[in-house]
């Protein structure tokens, strides 16, 4: 027994270097230790009724890889304060700029969201000027509007500001007109967003690099933390962002 008890260690996770809030905007920010080079940074998006520490298993795999990354609770979710409304891609941007801020304004950003945060990635990769983007499970843009109106998402929106964003988008030509790689990952097993809506947006993929990775059984949130997969999205982000 004791020596059982000798051969125990403990561990000390690996925390941000700033926990703050932005504009309303409650975020964690995760950087390399100074002097050590960075890559580039993520934009790390949570999915709906979750919340940026349900992701802070992934801002420490990339950061152990030389990026840097930021989480954010989007409005009306975690710590962040209000409804999330018409602004949702416009906080996306701030908090890319926000990161930027740290890296230098040259440093390649990439995108990586859940669900609804895999919807808002790829409608708001454009925007931010981002060199990649991961997308897991996304949501229809059209799905997510009528969800909202129900009220059924589990966070508190403004009702019409959030759907009338939403309906303003066709994800199939958002996809379409990317031209950074996109990584698509579903699960076969997706019980509430079925993997042929992926399917389909992968056929509308124009940048070289780009693919969807189908995984068999699985449900609607065991990508996102699923081991093998997070070191297969990083590798993809090591190799679009250079």
């Amino acid at each position: 027994m004791i020596a059982a008890l000798r051969r125990q260690r403990t561990i000390t996770p690996v925390l941000p270097r700033e926990i703050a809030a932005h504009d309303g905007l409650a975020y964690s920010l995760w950087l390399p230790e100074p002097g050590v080079p960075v890559r580039g940074g993520v934009v790390i998006l949570h999915g709906a009724g979750s919340c940026k520490e349900s992701h802070h298993d992934y801002a420490r795999v990339v950061l152990a890889a030389g990026f840097a990354a930021i989480c954010f609770d989007q409005r009306g979710h975690g710590a962040s304060g209000g409804v999330m409304d018409g602004r949702a891609l416009d906080d996306i941007v701030a908090m890319a700029a926000l990161l930027r801020r740290s890296l230098g304004d040259a440093a390649p950003i990439a995108l990586r969201g859940s669900s609804m945060g895999g919807c808002f990635a790829l409608l708001a990769a454009g925007p931010v000027g981002a060199s990649a983007v991961v997308a897991i499970c996304p949501a229809r843009p059209a799905g997510l509007a009528r969800a909202v109106e129900a009220g059924t998402l589990g966070f508190d929106a403004d009702v019409p500001a959030l759907p009338a964003l939403l309906d303003g988008y066709d994800l199939y030509d958002v996809v379409a007109s990317l031209d950074m790689p996109v990584l698509l990952l579903h699960a076969e097993g997706d019980e509430q967003v079925p993997v042929e809506h992926s399917r389909e947006l992968a056929e509308r993929f124009a940048a070289p690099g780009s693919r969807l990775i189908a995984v068999p059984g699985g449900h609607h949130r065991s990508v996102q933390h699923d081991d093998e997969l997070q070191a297969v999205s990083l590798k993809f982000l090591e190799r679009a962002m250079g």
